[in-house]
Order: C-alpha cells, then sequence, then structure tokens
C-alpha cells in the first residue's frame, strides 16, 4: 500500500465507479482529501461525504465521475502553463477539473485561471 492518501483515495473512488458501486469507505484521510472531496461535490461528481474523525476515514456517495487520478510527480504550473496541462490530462474542452494547490489553498484550475495564480498540480477528475 502506497502512503500518498491523496492517490489512494483517489483510486478508491475510481475502482468503486468501476465495480458499479454506489459508496466507497476510505480508511484514511486527510486535510487535502477532504478539500479535494469538497471540490468533487461542488462540481457534482460526488453526491455526499460523511468525514469521521475519530476513525479517521470517510464514507462516499458517488453521482457523475469517471475517472478520478492524483497527478504524479506535482508539476509547478504558472498561469499561463495551465492551459497545456488541462489539454494533456483532462479528456476534452469543458469536461473535467483540475485541481491545483495554490498559495490560497486549493482550487479548480477555472478558479487558478480567473485569479490570475498558478501553483502545483495535485489531481484531476471527470
Amino acid at each position: 500500500m502506497r502512503r500518498d492518501i491523496v492517490a489512494n483515495g483517489l483510486n478508491a473512488i475510481q475502482n468503486a465507479k468501476i465495480a458499479g458501486r454506489e459508496t466507497v469507505k476510505i480508511n484514511t484521510v486527510s486535510n487535502t482529501l477532504i478539500e479535494i472531496l469538497k471540490i468533487m461535490k461542488q462540481k457534482g461528481a460526488i453526491k455526499k461525504y460523511k468525514i469521521n474523525r475519530k476513525e479517521k476515514s470517510a464514507t462516499i456517495n458517488l453521482d457523475e465521475v469517471y475517472k478520478s487520478r492524483a497527478i504524479k510527480p506535482r508539476f509547478t504550473v504558472s498561469k499561463d502553463k495551465i492551459e497545456k496541462y488541462k489539454r494533456r490530462y483532462l479528456p476534452g474542452r469543458k469536461v473535467g477539473t483540475l485541481i491545483i494547490s495554490t498559495n490560497k489553498g486549493l482550487m479548480t484550475h477555472e478558479e487558478a485561471q480567473e485569479q490570475n495564480i498558478g501553483g502545483v498540480l495535485i489531481a484531476y477528475f471527470y
């Protein structure tokens, strides 16, 4: 088992979707993974999630997510290069979301482009 909590969580979501399950339990969560789940909920990829702080786990109800992956290695991206990585990781225009870690916290690639800031690529989903 890898020690990358974000990659493990996103892979568990994708595997559950492939297996046809509607819920998935992730046994280890981090603050970064919780922020990614918030973004996924805002974008409609998951219906809801519940964090169990005592067990440090999460239960997630899936919705319209087809692929969710962590980006390894974590590329640093300037505001000008976001478009290049959108073409690399997302299947088409206006389909999918890149998650970028900026000095203002985690945000989607659209928010980063609006605020004209860059950061580090963390994950993507569609």
